[in-house]
């Protein structure tokens, strides 16, 4: 017999029906051993020795994989086909060796490229050994990222109270997004003008032009600043005579796009789909490993983790052929199209993501897949195919028009000069099929079409549009663009892009809002730390060069502890150097660097650091045990605090502006107590307020909840919790929510699990409630955990809020979802039936529930009547006025393992 191991369980299956019975077919579930999370793991002293270890998951994999191997003809190591693949390979290789079990075996490496019966025979048929080079690539690489993380971040630790890890790459990602919105927060609007005529040919076809010279001068986008400007070149051209001066047609081409690498998948996904770079990796494995289409379980992609844009000839005669027979001859290039890489030593060079086979059309999969799976799949399959189509064929198209005012040679004549652009689409060749999206679209006149036109052509006035505008400052990033210019900038490799990403997020240090990027005043002070102290770790150039001399070792062309020797040498030099660094000067630096964010001009003179409680202190950073706030010099005697971020306007102009001068907010008045309810802005963020005293009612907003968005009904929601929203299914007990320290959670007895981040505090349901806390309970993961939850029944989008509407099978009864938003089906009522018709009243029944505060209806078993004891506990556990600290979530918290630094 003989053993092929695999990563996933999924890819074992479907290999072990192609290979038979002579051949077993095992997961190792990724790697089965790692550093471990301590110093000395990686000793530079003994030339960078490093210390692998099996966690118990890793441990029990080992010891089965090892019982099966030992008595086995042969072992095929048949993990991904990259430099991570080829680690787990190694690493489950060396363990067996430990154990014993190898001896005399013969041992072979094989890749999978496509997971379909032709590309496993194959693979099978031209086995290799371990590629060394590439495994010393991962060892230096792994051992880079964990001497940054485990050196550095402690440092952070001590300077920088609230900062969680700094690391490699992930740090220099979080250096690309402070600086955007530094950029933001630099930019200062400037004022400019544009005059646009609406002109009509002598045949009454009209077409706007703009105004582009005056008197023999170019006039430029921003050149017309003022409208007084702008006015008398409205008077002129209101006195004008227009004439066409010159028409120039240019005959065009574009090009079809290069078939999707790792990166330029995860950009359009983002676009198109609004699918997170770690969501689309999730999804593509899935297409990758293998899906029962008609009884024969088959990979629908090529590997997906790749800097590849070449595609197997095999596969692009199929796709030509497909091409011919569905679009037409004249949609055919003559030839085959060849791609060819513009990155730098590409590594993990297979071929680009593609179809396994291209006649699987995405209508006909599409019934096989869930709908995340069918809508990745399909673009996957328009970018392959469009790639071998013929090219657009466009006209652009320019005319250039006099507007003459007056004698040209008297004082009151004068030349202006307008030009209208367009292009028309002659043939749309690959466009037919496929069109990449942009980032940010601008407006673009060149795809409105002219009409025609000739020289000396006298074209009528109908109008004039004077328009004012502002420019604007830079875009914040979107997770796309953020991957395109990590790329551009050579940082990082496909494989990292979405975990570099997910760290960014998990440690607090960026958020997104409208699909942005934006930093979090966490991730700014991380940043002003190391640009300070460590300014060479985070520079794009050198982080650049670094991933050059990581491809080099992966070619054989540089020895991999060379490379840790002369990385270490400098770093731990730089290291050394905060030993004496006190926390003043840290204060001094970081106050100096992000004074424009926390110190913004109020512009009205006065000094922005000039205490609004008591008018003589000075406010400055400080750092307490929980991070940075903003504190007054007069303390103890003035107490104010505040968090970073100065309150006030925020960029979108929707921010808090009634706030006062200490962030207060009022928004209204209690109807049951008539007391004043308010949002403040405390040392430990923004927080709701019932009245004064000396120990008033409080809330915290929960992660996500800004206090300009914050209304008096969810403010009083708020503050009635913690609050009872389920009855447990088997002791009858309340289960409650509440925000704790560590944030928002839900409780039974002593039982507490922390809600997910999309969950909302405000409209959980008793299913999601239950959920969570029979998870806990269990020691299970939650189903509704990180890449856990199964696919719902997509129901479409919302007729009026917009944002999917799914059916999901919840653990006690089914219930329809719409962001955060979960509203149980009504008892006997079938979830394969429910219509959006039906759906729509439910949630807006439940969302209206939520913001009421008012407890749901119970149903199924949590419905029974509670015993008087359980009334008791309820009663108890709703007697604190402030959620207190979950003891459970408090400990968990605590435990080093959920601070440790990751690469």
């Amino acid at each position: 017999m003989n053993v092929v191991i695999v990563e996933s369980p999924a890819k074992a299956k479907t290999i072990n029906k192609y290979l038979g019975s002579d051949y077993e077919v095992i997961a190792s579930f990724g790697h089965v051993r790692d550093l471990p999370p301590k110093d000395g793991s990686v000793d530079p002293d003994a030339d960078f020795a490093m210390i692998w270890e099996a966690d118990g998951r890793g441990a029990k994999r080992i010891a089965e994989i090892a019982k099966l191997v030992k008595g086995a003809d042969k072992l095929i190591l048949a993990t991904d086909p990259d430099r991570e693949g080829e680690a787990i390979s190694w690493h489950l290789l060396e363990a067996l060796k430990e154990k014993r079990v190898i001896k005399d075996m013969p041992v072979e490496r094989v890749t999978f490229n496509a997971i379909t019966k032709q590309a496993v025979q194959e693979a099978m048929a031209s086995p290799r050994s371990i590629d060394t080079a590439l495994v010393e690539a991962y060892l230096a690489r792994r051992a880079l990222d964990y001497l940054v993380g485990f050196r550095l971040s402690p440092v952070l630790w001590r300077k920088l109270p609230g900062a969680r890890s700094a690391g490699r790459v992930q740090s220099v990602a979080l250096r690309l997004v402070c600086e955007r919105e530094s950029e933001i927060e630099r930019f200062r609007k400037k004022e400019y003008w544009s005059l646009v005529a609406t002109l009509a040919t002598p045949r009454g076809e009209a077409f706007e032009a703009r105004l582009v010279g005056a008197d023999g001068k170019k006039i430029q986008r921003l050149d017309v600043g003022t409208e007084a400007e702008a006015r008398d070149f409205e008077k002129a051209l209101a006195a004008a005579h227009f004439a066409v001066s010159s028409v120039e047609a240019k005959p065009a081409r574009r090009h079809p796009y290069a078939p999707f690498t790792t990166s330029t998948l995860q950009q359009e996904a983002s676009r198109k789909l609004g699918f997170a770079p770690a969501r689309t990796m999730q999804v593509a494995q899935r297409l990758y490993e293998g899906t029962d289409i008609g009884g024969e379980t088959v990979g629908l992609i090529t590997y997906m983790r790749t800097d590849g844009v070449d595609v197997a000839p095999e596969a692009v005669s199929a796709i030509r052929d497909l091409i011919g027979k569905d679009f037409g001859a004249r949609y055919l290039p003559n030839g085959p199209r060849k791609y060819t890489s513009k990155q730098k030593n590409a590594q993990e060079a297979h071929e680009a993501i593609r179809p396994t086979d291209a006649r699987r059309h995405p209508r006909e999969v599409a019934r096989f897949l869930e709908p995340e799976q069918a809508r990745l799949y399909e673009l996957i399959w328009k970018r392959t195919v469009a790639s071998q189509m013929e090219s657009a064929e466009l006209e652009r198209t320019t005319v250039d028009i006099d507007a003459t005012v007056g004698g040209l040679g008297t004082s009151m004549g004068r030349k202006l000069e307008l030009r209208a652009t367009g292009q028309v689409v002659k043939f749309d060749g690959f466009l037919t099929l496929y069109t990449e999206d942009r980032d940010d679209d601008g407006d673009d006149d060149d795809t409105k079409r002219l009409p025609a036109t000739t020289v000396g052509e006298k074209l009528a006035r109908q109008a004039i549009a004077t328009t004012q505008h502002f420019t604007e400052p830079p875009p914040r990033y979107s997770e796309a663009s953020l991957v395109k210019r990590m790329e551009e900038l050579g940082i990082g490799r496909p494989s990292t892009y979405a975990s570099t990403l997910q760290t960014l997020q998990d440690r607090d240090y960026v958020k997104i809002d409208k699909k942005r990027l934006v930093p979090e005043d966490k991730g700014r002070l991380v940043i002003a730390f190391l640009e300070n102290f460590f300014e060479r770790y985070v520079e794009y150039g050198f982080t650049a060069a670094l991933e050059e001399k990581l491809d080099l070792v992966s070619n054989s062309e540089l020895d991999w502890k060379a490379l840790l020797r002369d990385f270490w040498r400098d770093f731990a030099a730089a290291i050394d150097e905060t030993k004496e660094l006190r926390v003043s000067d840290v204060l001094s630096a970081l106050n100096d660097s992000l004074g424009p964010h926390i110190f913004p001009d109020k512009g009205d003179g006065t000094n922005p650091r000039t205490c609004p409680t008591c008018g003589t202190g000075a406010l400055s950073l400080k750092l307490g045990k929980f991070g940075a706030f903003i504190g007054c010099s007069n303390y103890p005697e003035c107490r104010f605090t505040r968090q970073l971020a100065a309150p006030g306007p925020d960029s979108d102009g929707d921010g808090p502006a009634s706030a006062g001068a200490d962030g207060t907010r009022k928004l209204g008045a209690d109807p049951v107590s008539g007391l004043e309810v308010t949002v403040r802005d405390g040392r430990f963020g923004p927080y709701v307020q019932l009245g004064e005293g000396e120990k008033p009612k409080r809330s915290s907003l929960p992660k996500g909840m800004t206090p300009a968005g914050l209304d008096l009904e969810r403010a009083l929601a708020l503050l009635e919790l913690p609050k009872e929203v389920a009855r447990h299914p088997e002791s009858g007990n309340p289960i409650l929510v509440g925000i704790g320290r560590y944030g928002p959670y839900v409780q039974h007895e002593k039982t507490y699990a922390n809600l997910e981040k999309d969950d909302d505090i405000l409209a959980i349901g008793a299913n999601r409630a239950i959920d969570l806390v029979i998870a806990k309970e269990s020691g299970a993961k939650s189903r509704f955990g990180r890449g856990a939850a199964p696919a719902g029944r997509e129901l479409g989008d919302h007729p009026t809020l917009g944002g999917s509407v799914t059916v999901m099978a919840g653990r006690y009864g089914p219930y329809v979802k719409h962001g955060s938003v979960n509203a149980t089906l009504p008892k006997g009522k079938d979830a394969a039936s429910l219509t959006m018709d039906e759906a729509v009243p439910l949630l807006a029944a439940r969302a209206e529930t939520a913001g009421s505060g008012k407890k749901p209806p119970a149903r199924g078993r949590s419905a029974a009547k509670a015993p008087a004891k359980a009334k008791a506990a309820a009663k108890s556990a709703a007697k604190p006025k402030t959620a207190a600290k979950p003891k459970v979530a408090a400990k968990a918290a605590a435990k080093p393992k959920a601070d440790k630094p990751k690469a």
